[in-house]
């Protein structure tokens, strides 16, 4: 019911584009996030969006990473800037339960798109 997009490989500064859309349009009145996994680390919280619209970014990531959805509220967007080698790791969107900020307990994923930062 998530379908991502986007990723690949970029050089180190470079910047990506990550998109998930949604199948059913109901995803639109809930909290959405992006999240990474690099191997041998845990899972860490990227950003977060209401179903307002309102944002919440985990420390790490604010000022590189924005994260938005359409108008329709159909497509999850995560803009990656200013990457770096470290930031390589597999990207997953994910929605929730909850209806707005804070957001939590995510329980449906995308399939997770791998994203390479070369130095």
């Amino acid at each position: 019911q998530l379908a991502q997009s986007g990723g690949g490989s970029v050089q180190s500064g470079g910047s990506l584009k990550l998109s998930c859309t949604t199948s059913a349009p109901a995803y639109r009145n809930y909290c959405m996030g992006w999240f990474r996994q690099s191997p041998g680390k845990e899972r860490e919280e990227i950003a977060s969006i209401d179903s307002i619209g309102r944002t919440r970014y985990s420390d790490s990531f604010k000022g590189r990473f924005i994260i938005r959805k359409d108008s329709a509220g159909n497509t999850l967007f995560l803009e990656a800037n200013s990457l770096k080698p470290e930031d390589t790791a597999m990207y997953y969107c994910a929605t929730s339960p909850a209806t707005y900020l804070p957001c939590g307990g995510y329980n449906n994923w995308g399939q997770g798109t791998q994203v390479t930062v070369s130095s």
